[in-house]
């Protein structure tokens, strides 16, 4: 199943050179979301910082601000900015070191037979099935469950840096009927990594753990590729839906303005002191941006 990034189609062009290209001076502007209930821990409220990303500089943007904690949705970059709380870190995979431990070995032979294959960031009616029964399973009640399949067209679709669809498929032995899709994930590429935008996957295999097995595939495709890190979006200690993340190691997450290793879980405590959150205007003064003339 390994194939390089080439293979994928990881190594072709920017997708967003087929958008409009504007030429816009290179000075974003960030914005705050109004605050909403936290999605993952109960009481909280969250907030987003953002900018856009558009343009022929969105690449380098999108790159320099993941590295600083931030986090691709569409057309737009965001990091967790919470007026009393600072529990969501960014994450990442050291790919280098990590050795998968002897559960995850398990979940590598449970899914010899999928068929992996990447292409560009299109969206298909076969993926709008697998993601509609998905949110019907996981996330009933999530912030995506009532999307229909133009705004789950835009989510694919709607990217100007370099991403890739990487699907999953079942060969049956027996059957003419091809291949049954199992798993898909959105995935960017970054000057030292991949980052998972945002996967998804039949439920009617959890036995599978097919969570589990598309982030252990991403990190061999990486491994192959010579990029050290896989991104995963953000840890949140004491959410269950995040908690999976903490099982790959090393581990390291975004906190106090470096990435540094996560050594224990305990560690981080959900009691937040009431002078850890800078002001919006301290935040976006210490966020790097790249050179201009870049």
């Amino acid at each position: 199943m390994r194939k390089s990034l080439a293979t994928l189609g990881f190594g072709s062009g920017n997708n967003g050179d087929r958008n409009l290209r504007h030429t816009l001076p290179f000075s974003p502007q960030f914005y705050v979301t109004a605050p909403q209930p936290c999605p993952y821990l109960e009481g909280r409220t969250e907030r987003k910082l953002f900018t856009a990303l558009q343009g022929e500089k969105a690449h380098t943007l999108n790159d320099a601000l993941s590295h600083q904690g931030f986090r691709r949705s569409q057309n737009v970059i965001y990091r967790p900015s919470c007026a009393d709380c600072t529990m969501c870190y960014s994450a990442r995979i050291r790919v280098s070191d990590f050795k998968p431990t002897r559960s995850q070995r398990r979940v590598l032979r449970r899914n010899e037979h999928l068929v992996r294959e990447g292409s560009a960031p299109w969206a298909s009616e076969d993926q709008f099935r697998l993601f509609r029964s998905y949110l019907k399973s996981r996330h009933r009640e999530g912030g995506m469950a009532d999307m229909d399949i133009f705004e789950f067209a835009a989510m694919i679709e709607e990217t100007p840096v370099r991403s890739r669809v990487v699907e999953y498929r079942s060969f049956a032995k027996d059957s003419d009927d091809g291949a049954d899709l199992a798993a898909v994930c959105l995935t960017d590429v970054l000057s030292d990594g991949l980052s998972m935008v945002y996967s998804f996957y039949d439920p009617d295999l959890t036995a599978n753990s097919l969570g589990t097995y598309i982030i252990l595939d991403h990190i061999e495709i990486a491994r192959a590729a010579g990029l050290p890190y896989i991104y995963l979006g953000y840890w949140v200690p004491g959410s269950r839906k995040m908690d999976y993340k903490s099982r790959f190691r090393p581990l390291e997450i975004y906190r106090d303005g470096l990435w540094q290793e996560m050594d224990d879980v305990a560690t981080f405590t959900q009691s937040p002191h009431p002078l850890s959150n800078d002001p919006i205007a301290e935040q976006v003064a210490a966020i790097h941006l790249p050179d201009p003339q870049f």
